[in-house]
């Protein structure tokens, strides 16, 4: 159950060799056995790996993963526009050649932030590191952020400021096998990372199993049988289920007091503002009974170990965090935590699920706007010193921080906006929110160039896309959702003239004065990487490809140890004595709910809820290119409610069209019993007139930058088409 490797190969050139590696999807990072198959339709075959996350388990996407190497339309050489609006094929050193003229160009006339960059949480952690120094020294821009900030920032922002220190869930998963109950908010395991739902069978047994969510989901259903508790609140007030159990906890005397003590500061505030949410005030807000309120406080209290259960735990999704309250409904979900005296005790605690394959490592390297390498700030003297002692430069060199990526991409070509932007790893014209804004902004830049292995929603609008390898073809590390770093090894050659990231930007580099600096070879950049980060909150300095490759299991932080001492185990658990703060207790946080900031009102009174459907992933780009999973979910579509749906004369097949203050979008309905009446769900992952982000609001959380993606106003009417009959991507631009 480790990542150990047998030997080594070059990729692909023996049939049957193997390499250990994990799927190019999600945060669970499922463990794959990759055989080399020279000669066949795919270059390799994969199959499921016991490691603990997924126990050999893997999802319809993780098992059809090879199908995106050999995609028809796999980019395999550098493409440049042509006059007429379309592409010709170059080579590499025509097109780097023409990006870094281009990039030195708009820099001599404007400065050097009219060039920004924007990244990807699916990037490995050298290839995140790289990005952001990059971005510093190369390009010497303060304009980088990543898509990251749509994932991950509430839950981030609200664990730095109460627990000092994002380690998403800090234990291993296998840790929730032993709890008596787990209160699962905003996240539909079920669907998003089927192999985690094993985890939960023991908390079902003992039904004690609590879902959070506007939809009785796959997720939802594992409560029935006596499993657990299904709540589906109106959508936005989350916040209010989290504040109202809080309320029962300590008004009737079940929180853990003597840990309270102990390990964290600012009860007194926070009793003082869920004084207000009673179980009757808030059943009236969220539509939950307030004896199912209380039945659910009584359950995690008599499941923490306080009262002698065998410990609880508080899990996070997207569907509470990207909110412009996200961080915090967070904050909400770690005092209810706190007061049960769970966090920092072995068999319970408080975790968000992080989303994106690197979500947790991509956050941690230096892709945010204002952060350096080991999670550092970057406006810390001390953070900057250490990282240019590393980097071989002053200081002053590197550029202070810089916006979050809504702000950055609608700020696109603007007055006073980049005019030039560098893509990696992320497809925004589907992903970003009020999407339709932010094509107009990529279509005003003068300079888009980017990074991809397909074309893309976005490459497609590019002057430059440069082809880059995939999961199977590239060695390196990534940091799954327990903040565990596992090794992906490379199985197979990239065809053509794909090309890593790492090799792209140090080409780039040297074209821009700043070669030196970089290298394009992983396990140097991850040694590199792992001094910038020693020291800081994410500190990776005792982690070395031959401790991963010998099959270690090592969390952060791990530091390095002294030359005479044993290496450093690594933390799997890091909450266990102190809290990384000045004071080492946990600094709990009032807060108080406002609701979305699009709400149903008159003129749009319907919910719109947006999440993913099993076969596909993020934008799409990659699944919607493998067939099985596109005859499975071939199309985005509306689920509504029959009765909404009979008030609005729709049936099923019918082609609804929904409009918000920023655009409007169109697919056909699906009937389910499953959603509350007042709501309906689209998946995202499409693109065009079935763009659930052209609904989408992209107003931000103060705190966080997080776009509020999870609750959005609509307006529903009948589309005056044939069932089916969608019009093409860019027919109702």
């Amino acid at each position: 159950m480790t990542d150990v490797q047998q030997g080594a190969v070059a990729p692909g050139s023996v049939p049957g060799a193997t390499a250990a590696t994990h799927c190019p999807y999600c945060a669970l990072q499922c463990a794959q056995t990759l055989t080399a198959t020279p000669g066949e339709r795919l270059p390799v075959a994969v199959a499921g790996r016991d490691f603990p996350t997924n126990r050999g388990g893997l999802c319809q996407k993780g098992w059809t993963s090879p199908e995106v190497l050999r995609a028809a339309d796999r980019i395999t050489t550098p493409l440049v526009r042509t006059s007429d609006g379309g592409f010709r094929e170059a080579g590499w050193d025509e097109a780097l050649d023409l990006v870094a003229g281009r990039v030195r160009a708009l820099q001599d006339e404007s400065g050097k932030d009219t060039v920004a960059v924007f990244g990807g949480g699916g990037l490995t952690n050298e290839k995140a590191y790289a990005l952001g120094k990059f971005a510093r020294l190369a390009l010497g821009t303060r304009l980088i952020d990543y898509n990251g900030r749509f994932c991950m920032s509430s839950a981030a922002a609200a664990s730095n400021r109460t627990l000092g220190m994002d380690r998403g869930m800090a234990f291993p998963l296998s840790d929730l096998g032993g709890a008596d109950a787990v209160l699962l908010l905003g996240s539909n395991v079920g669907v998003t990372m089927p192999p985690f739902v094993q985890h939960l069978a023991g908390v079902r047994s003992r039904g004690g199993l609590v879902v959070v969510d506007p939809r009785e989901t796959v997720t939802a259903k594992l409560t029935k049988d006596g499993a657990g508790i299904h709540l589906a609140p109106v959508p936005g007030s989350d916040m209010v289920v989290l504040l109202a159990l809080l309320h029962i906890v300590l008004a009737e005397g079940l929180a853990d007091l003597d840990y309270l003590d102990a390990r964290a500061d600012g009860l007194d505030a926070v009793r003082r503002s869920v004084a207000q949410w009673w179980p009757e005030r808030a059943e009236a807000a969220t539509g939950i009974a307030a004896d199912t309120l209380r039945e659910v406080a009584r359950l995690l209290a008599a499941a923490s170990p306080s009262r002698g259960g065998r410990g609880a735990y508080i899990l996070t999704g997207r569907g509470v965090e990207q909110m412009a309250q996200g961080t915090d409904c967070v904050s909400a979900a770690i005092n209810l935590a706190l007061a049960l005296g769970l966090i920092g005790r072995e068999g319970s605690g408080y975790g968000p699920i992080t989303g994106q394959g690197n979500g947790q490592g991509g956050r941690e390297h230096g892709q945010k706007s204002d952060q350096l390498p080991g999670y550092r700030m970057i406006t810390d003297p001390a953070a900057r010193e250490h990282v240019a002692g590393v980097w071989g430069v002053d200081p002053d060199v590197i550029p202070g921080p810089g916006v979050p990526a809504v702000q950055l991409l609608t700020s696109l070509g603007t007055a006073d906006g980049p005019r030039g932007l560098l893509v990696h790893g992320s497809n925004v014209v589907v992903s970003a929110p009020n999407a339709t804004l932010v094509e107009e902004r990529l279509r005003a830049l003068d300079l888009l160039v980017v990074c991809d292995l397909v074309p893309s929603e976005t490459a497609l609008l590019a002057d430059v896309i440069l082809p880059v390898t995939q999961w199977a073809e590239e060695d390196g590390t990534m940091t799954n959702l327990e903040g565990r770093i596992i090794r992906r090894r490379a199985a197979v050659a990239a065809p053509g003239e794909a090309r890593s990231e790492l090799w792209i930007l140090r080409e780039l580099a040297a074209r821009l004065g700043s070669g030196a600096l970089f290298s394009d070879d992983p396990e140097t950049m991850f040694d590199e990487m792992a001094r910038a980060s020693a020291g800081g909150k994410a500190d990776y300095s005792g982690i070395t490809y031959d401790r991963l490759d010998a099959g270690e299991e090592l969390f952060w932080p791990c530091p390095a140890a002294g030359p005479d001492t044993t290496p450093h185990p690594g933390t799997p658990r890091p909450f266990l004595e102190r809290f990384p703060t000045p004071s080492g207790r946990a600094g709990m946080v009032a807060v108080a709910h406002r609701g979305p900031a699009d709400d149903v009102r008159p003129g749009a009174t319907t919910y719109l809820v947006t999440g993913r459907v099993l076969q596909h992933y993020q934008s799409g780009a990659q699944t919607r290119r493998v067939d099985e999973l596109n005859a499975a979910q071939p199309e985005s579509f509306v689920e509504m409610h029959p009765l909404l749906a009979e008030r609005l004369r729709l049936g099923a097949g019918d082609v609804a069209i929904l409009t918000s203050a920023r655009g409007e979008a169109m697919a056909p309905v699906r009937l389910t019993t499953d959603i509350r009446p007042d709501t309906v769900f689209m998946p995202f992952h499409w693109a065009g007139a079935g763009s659930a982000n052209r609904l989408t609001n992209d107003a931000t959380d103060p705190t966080s930058s997080m776009p509020e993606f999870k609750v959005t106003a609509v307006t529903i009417r009948a589309a005056k088409v044939l069932s089916g009959a969608l019009p093409e991507e860019g027919a109702m631009r």
